[in-house]
């Protein structure tokens, strides 16, 4: 996700770094550059105009020009205008009625149906109660696939008949919803490969007789300007409440998020991050900017890191490390939990500065070694988990052998294992010598 464009951004912003004093052909030649950068992330042209436009307009104030830093006020600037850009502030949504009823659509293939179920996991992680309404009629299977997504994340799913229509199966669902005190109902609403107007007659009916709170635009991030054109017409149509961005962890180049605010003057309110379930996270423009411009997203990242903290696990772990008992089972939930914010290359990506680390040949970001090392301590037995020092040879081999591993894995892991035990040690008698050591926060 804006892989490209944060790297060609830092090559400008760092030529532009080089000068001492700035001129105002320096800003016009940074903001050139800038703008092809854009262009080659598929940012809407008239959008790259008046971005470039206001930021030229500041760039160049005397405030800029006679700072002791103006390369830092001009990055400023720019960051600033990409938080405008992207619609200020994060956008929430409209809890109003009982019960609320959000309205997904979009074209098929952009992920509408998956995106229902994670919006209704991440709805009831916040503590409410969602009801998930298959009204996709069209699509084969579409209806199975809610369901069973519906079981995965423990949320109930209209029952639907063979011969109901969607507006039958909408009204029947809100009834339910109000009789059984469900207090969000999520619609999957039926998609096509195209936008035609069959598709937009029976939207539009089931918006005048529900009446939703949200009707959120799905698209996929990953086709553009397309996902623009798409959202303009369904907002032209609808009026459409927001955009939930799909496939945004794959090759997007990022052209449709900086794009589409300014195009239909409807925010973005989440973005999907990933396949799994619990991937689809609140679009903040400016966390999303910070991103862009290689700051980082730390904010993004305490929130993915407290979603899987459990407070009890994390005190009984610090009294095993005061005591010098963190084994290797203690290593595997800790890999496991750090698995679950994400994959490590997305965690990492939101540290400041990862997008210049991450080109250098010494730092290789392997997912593969994480599951290698979970698979090795879960083919020991837990007498070998809890005491290592028991694993002789045959038993490297034995473990080897049902992780589908080498002995030097096992070798490895074993070494590794020793040396974190090492460092948890001096780390303990560091704190007890000198300023205490809050070791739950270090682990958490």
């Amino acid at each position: 996700m804006f892989e490209n464009l944060t790297e060609k951004l830092n090559k400008i912003f760092k030529k532009l770094k080089g000068h001492g004093r700035i001129t105002e052909e320096h800003i016009n030649q940074a903001l050139k550059e800038v703008k092809f950068a854009f262009l080659e992330a598929d940012v809407n042209y008239k959008v790259v105009k008046d971005f470039l436009k206001q930021v030229k307009e500041k760039a160049l104030g005397q405030e800029v020009i006679r700072s002791l830093t103006p390369a830092q006020q001009v990055i400023k600037i720019v960051r600033d205008e990409l938080i405008t850009l992207m619609g200020g502030e994060g956008a929430k949504l409209n809890f109003k009625g009982k019960p609320t009823i959000f309205m997904l659509v979009g074209l098929q293939g952009s992920g509408k149906t998956t995106t229902c179920a994670k919006l209704a996991n991440f709805l009831k992680k916040k503590g409410r109660r969602p009801y998930l309404v298959p009204a996709d009629v069209y699509r084969p299977a579409a209806i199975k696939q809610l369901e069973k997504l519906g079981e995965q994340i423990g949320v109930d799913v209209h029952p639907v008949l063979d011969s109901q229509i969607p507006l039958k199966i909408c009204t029947d669902a809100i009834m339910c919803a109000r009789k059984s005190g469900y207090d969000t109902v999520i619609i999957d609403t039926a998609g096509r490969l195209h936008i035609d107007e069959r598709m937009m007659e029976e939207l539009k009916e089931i918006k005048s007789q529900l009446l939703p709170q949200e009707i959120l635009l799905v698209a996929d991030a990953m086709t553009g300007q397309d996902a623009v054109n798409v959202a303009k017409n369904f907002n032209e149509a609808l009026d459409i409440t927001g955009v939930i961005l799909t496939k945004m962890e794959g090759d997007a180049r990022g052209g449709a998020a900086l794009s589409i605010k300014a195009v239909t003057q409807k925010p973005i309110k989440f973005i999907g991050t990933g396949e799994k379930l619990d991937a689809l996270e609140m679009f903040y423009p400016d966390r999303m900017a910070s991103r862009i411009l290689g700051m980082g997203d730390i904010l993004s990242l305490i929130e993915k890191a407290q979603e899987t903290i459990d407070i009890e696990k994390a005190k009984e772990l610090e009294k095993k490390i005061r005591k010098s008992e963190f084994t290797l089972e203690d290593f595997r939930d800790q890999l496991q939990r750090i698995r679950k914010m994400g994959s490590l290359e997305q965690i990492l990506s939101m540290l400041p500065g990862f997008n210049q680390l991450k080109h250098l040949k010494n730092l290789q970001i392997e997912e593969k070694e994480l599951i290698k090392i979970e698979a090795i301590i879960n083919s020991m037995t837990k007498q070998e988990r809890l005491h290592p020092e028991i694993i002789n040879g045959s038993r490297r081999r034995r473990i080897a052998r049902g992780s589908g591993t080498t002995v030097q894995d096992v070798n490895r892991l074993l070494k590794q294992y020793t040396q974190t035990r090492k460092m948890i040690k001096a780390f303990t008698k560091m704190g007890k010598k000198g300023k205490r050591l809050n070791l739950m926060n270090f682990f958490s």
